[in-house]
């Protein structure tokens, strides 16, 4: 599982990659890289591009020991060796109309024990309801070809996951997020498989029908102000930041998510039926299937 999980997260990063560039008519810069401890990967950067002002895409496989403190909060009984390897991704357009999204695959073991983990989730800084629709049907459409109750039980731990709690908010309209899988490998293996595949018709779509539409400079400024909110989450929270940190990953790929450029207004609140203020309220749990 080790090689044909690596093999396919390689695959999905080139497919999701040549798409982008189609999309964007700009081509990622890569780096291959090395891990200190064992392991390295393959990190895709695209800056400043017609339609994306950042975009990283990066393939790992990472091996060696597990930190003590890192066995503790996974529920491992010691440390020791390890393997890991995953594609994770974000994307931050230009145009305020168009989400960031990000979206991550992996499969973890050590020993006898192994897992996968993964999920996207959509962080739209205008969110319109055909888009939010699209979005989660999709995912949920891949997680119906596997098991009924994946995408209430994923949808909800991805609206809890990616809750910035300190904000008490969502930092997006959420999607799937699952981590800690086991069970029958090869059929997990298929499910993670579907969800990677479902990422490009699940935002892309999005993408077009948005990507010229005008935009003011308050558009852009309240932009910028959730992008501030998408930093807090992932340099607090984010669990695939940490273990990058922890475990002595490449820091410019682990930080490859985050936006080239945002801002943080000082007790900031938008004006009473603004669309900024309709924006803010739709940052908390729904069910979007059912509007």
């Amino acid at each position: 599982m080790k090689e044909r999980s690596s093999e396919f997260f390689k695959y999905i990063q080139e497919k999701i990659c040549t798409a982008l560039e189609e999309i964007d008519g700009s081509r990622f810069h890569q780096d291959f890289w090395e891990r200190e401890g064992g392991g390295g990967g393959r990190t895709r950067v695209l800056t400043n591009g017609k339609v994306f002002e950042k975009a990283g895409v990066n393939f790992s496989s990472v091996h060696g020991e597990l930190p003590e403190a890192l066995t503790k909060r996974m529920g491992i009984d010691t440390p020791g060796s390890f393997y890991a390897t995953g594609t994770s991704l974000v994307l931050h357009p230009h145009n305020p109309h168009v989400p960031t999204i990000h979206a991550n695959f992996r499969y973890f073991e050590k020993g006898e024990t192994w897992w996968f983990g993964g999920g996207t989730d959509l962080t739209p800084y205008y969110p319109q309801q055909e888009d939010a629709v699209h979005f989660h049907k999709t995912l949920k459409e891949a997680c119906d070809r596997h098991d009924l109750d994946y995408y209430p039980k994923f949808k909800k731990w991805c609206d809890d996951y990616f809750t910035i709690r300190h904000r008490n908010e969502m930092r997006g309209i959420g999607g799937i997020f699952f981590d800690y899988l086991k069970g029958d490998k090869e059929q997990l293996f298929a499910f993670v498989q579907d969800c990677a595949e479902a990422f490009l018709p699940s935002y892309l779509p999005i993408v077009e029908k948005r990507k010229e539409a005008p935009f003011s400079e308050k558009q852009r400024h309240f932009q910028l102000l959730r992008r501030g909110r998408y930093v807090e989450f992932n340099l607090v929270y984010d669990r695939g930041t940490l273990f990058g940190l922890e475990t002595k990953g490449r820091i410019e790929s682990i930080l490859m998510s985050l936006p080239a450029v945002a801002c943080w207004d000082y007790d900031y609140k938008p004006e009473p039926d603004s669309d900024e203020a309709k924006a803010m309220a739709c940052f908390q749990p729904k069910d979007w299937l059912q509007e």
